[in-house]
């Protein structure tokens, strides 16, 4: 199995299939409107104007599995992320991010990586090469732009 097999549902509607991103790269984030890490939003939209054009993608995965930290509807997670940070690069719907019923893709991470791999918190990354394959996986605490996640971005890349 690789990443692309896996489709999230867009914020607003519609599919955000992974599978649109292969050859490129992609960061998926699960991401929270009132964490300490919410700043982070500003770093992961510089990653996605830097690189989209060489065909690497963030993807924004909402939830509210840790602290309660994103309690909001999805017009109004939209609506903060627009608003207090223009974000650009693509959203998914709200998911569950961890245990039996979440989404297939984190499921999927934790049987490539095993449990370790599974978010603990708000902002957790994973990076997903060309091929699908899992190459990367980020705590909270990395920021977007930490040396270490963009020469494995421009790695992807190159």
């Amino acid at each position: 199995m690789s990443a692309h097999q896996f489709a999230f549902e867009r914020i607003g509607g519609g599919e955000l299939a992974l599978s649109q991103f292969k050859g490129g790269g992609v960061l998926i984030v699960n991401t929270a409107s009132q964490c300490g890490f919410t700043p982070q939003y500003r770093e992961l939209q510089g990653l996605w104007e830097k690189y989209c054009d060489r065909g690497f993608a963030v993807i924004g995965v909402p939830s509210n599995e840790f602290g309660k930290q994103e309690p909001g509807t999805e017009a109004e997670i939209a609506s903060f992320c627009e608003v207090n940070y223009s974000i650009t690069f693509p959203m998914a719907s709200k998911q569950l991010v961890t245990g039996d019923r979440a989404h297939p893709f984190y499921k999927w991470v934790v049987d490539e990586a095993g449990e370790d791999a599974a978010p603990k918190w708000n902002f957790h990354k994973y990076l997903i090469g060309p091929t699908g394959e899992l190459a990367g996986v980020f705590p909270s605490k990395v920021n977007p732009l930490d040396e270490a996640l963009l020469t494995e971005i421009d790695r992807l890349l190159s």
